[in-house]
């Protein structure tokens, strides 16, 4: 930092001689890597560096070090505004997706299977076919890469929130499959890619936070449906309409109101962003531009099929995408069937969906607090371990309570680790997955292999707690106990395998560094370090 402000300071004395001498290396640099394009962006800025340095702006480190100028302060500016507009604008839309794929089991105590006459056998097929639905239709995470984002997403948004409604017109098992289906296709095209279009605006060492606070909506909505339940429920009492239809349609409707603000509201870059000033999206675009250099990939749109190829080749991808699948082994059953197993557990229909809550709200603070340390540190595996052991100690309580028929108190305290423990894991396995590709196709594909290979786990935790195993569901809350601490396992084994790879790379670029450093004059060729 000294050696900054020296030469913030050198500038000002002589300040002809060192704008020669930044045009001259600024100008090498370019013709080596960008070419014409990129010498125009230089002379950008170093017009920016003039300008900076006679307003006696702080320049950090590492914006000298890459020829790009803004302030931490500025940078720390754009950021609160991208977390404030953008981020809580996408958790938002997160909430209300998982609101209307999760409110079918507090919709089931409120009547919905006694109205419909829905066996067990029936209840787990309408979890199941949103999941074959959602699965077959992950690959439509790429299409963020494709179509401009704020169109995609608003109607994505739409259709989720069209479909949802409906589900309050429901006459038969069978009209309301057919609508779980489509909600299913309606929600791949969104959720899953929303890490990856994040990736877009942030940082690979800033991407857990705002992923924490994009997935954190999801134990959030469900301890906000639990509670619009309860009083939905209540309320249902008074009035003559079913009150699982009133819930569908109070849940499910606001979603194609907020599509409207979506389209003018989500950018498509950073240049793009509407509450960002001139300055803010220059400062928002040069921070990323070491990323976009590394790739190779700046001002492009679409796929490169080459990269395609790679990922689905890469052993890491498929590595995280078990984590995930084991993950969703628990990360699917235990919203949907919760309130049903805390009524089992003894309490009324009205109470279980009040009890409901409570795990979810710890499960946010939890998932908040993981992704900042995680990015704090720069570190996933470690937190994804202790999490996963965490989930998996939440469900052997569970389980061995009711194997040895103990009191619902024991068995209720074993849902708060579980539901914070895998929250917080799928959380840092979605940006370990996004950290580790070092370009927008791979990380894309990254994605979309993530969620088809990990998506599947939903078919397997959907079908964990059938009527026959009331009231104890001890083989569905051992089976994921059984799955979480696999996904320990899986998580170690991947660092071990990221860190060798680290050692190559090092060995690799100690080797060839002296000969970059001549041919760059004395500036280190980037290299790209997995994160562990």
């Amino acid at each position: 930092m000294a050696c900054a402000s020296y030469e913030l300071s050198q500038l000002d004395q002589h300040d002809h001689l060192h704008q020669s001498f930044e045009l001259k290396n600024i100008s090498t640099f370019a013709q080596k890597h960008d070419g014409a394009a990129s010498a125009e962006e230089s002379d950008s800025d170093e017009e920016e560096k003039l300008v900076a340095s006679r307003s006696g702006r702080r320049a950090s480190d590492s914006s000298v070090q890459s020829f790009m100028l803004y302030t931490p302060d500025e940078e720390q500016a754009v950021l609160r505004k991208l977390d404030r507009r953008l981020v809580s604008f996408m958790a938002l839309l997160y909430m209300l997706s998982f609101l209307d794929r999760s409110n079918i089991g507090n919709a089931r105590i409120a009547g919905l299977s006694d109205d419909l006459q829905l066996s067990s056998s029936q209840y787990e097929w309408l979890l199941t076919s949103f999941y074959i639905a959602y699965i077959l239709f992950e690959w439509m995470t790429l299409l963020y890469r494709i179509f401009p984002p704020h169109i995609y997403i608003a109607l994505c948004v739409a259709s989720w929130g069209l479909i949802a409604s409906l589900q309050a017109i429901s006459f038969s098992f069978s009209f309301l499959c057919a609508l779980r289906v489509l909600l299913g296709i309606s929600e791949a095209a969104f959720g899953p890619g929303v890490p990856f279009y994040l990736s877009f605006f942030f940082k690979r060492e800033e991407l857990a936070l705002r992923t924490g606070l994009f997935i954190s909506a999801a134990p959030f909505a469900t301890s906000f449906a639990s509670t619009l339940a309860w009083a939905i429920t209540k309320i249902g009492t008074y009035i003559p309409i079913a009150p699982w239809r009133i819930l569908f349609l109070v849940e499910g409707f606001p979603s194609v109101i907020v599509a409207v603000f979506a389209w003018y509201y989500i950018p498509d870059s950073p240049e793009t962003a509407v509450y960002l000033s001139s300055r803010e999206k220059k400062v928002a675009k040069l921070r990323l531009r070491k990323k976009t250099h590394v790739a190779g990939q700046a001002g492009r749109r679409g796929l490169n099929c080459g990269e395609i190829w790679q990922t689905l080749m890469d052993p890491k991808c498929y590595l995280t995408a078990a984590m995930f699948f084991c993950s969703n082994v628990a990360f699917s059953s235990l919203p949907v069937f919760l309130p049903t197993i805390i009524k089992e557990m003894g309490y009324s229909a009205l109470t279980s969906q009040a009890l409901s809550a409570p795990p979810y709200l710890v499960a946010f603070i939890a998932v908040l607090l993981t992704a900042y340390f995680s990015d704090r540190h720069r570190t996933r595996s470690i937190y994804i371990c202790f999490h996963a052991l965490l989930a998996t100690f939440g469900y052997l309580i569970i389980a061995i309570a009711g194997s040895l028929h103990a009191r619902a108190a024991w068995r209720y305290a074993g849902i708060y680790p579980a539901a914070a423990g895998f929250f917080s894991a799928i959380t840092i396995i979605i940006t370990w997955t996004i950290n580790n590709q070092d370009s927008d196709s791979k990380k894309g594909t990254g994605v979309a292999m993530l969620n088809i290979i990990g998506q599947m786990g939903p078919l397997v935790g959907t079908r964990l707690y059938p009527d026959r195993d009331a009231p104890y569901y001890v083989k569905g809350m051992a089976v994921c106990a059984g799955f979480m601490f696999g996904v320990g396992v899986l998580a170690l084994g991947l660092r071990v395998y990221l860190a060798r790879k680290n050692r190559g790379i090092e060995i690799a670029y100690e080797a060839v560094k002296d000969e970059e450093e001549g041919e760059y004059g004395g500036k280190e060729m980037e290299k790209f370090v997995f994160m562990l």
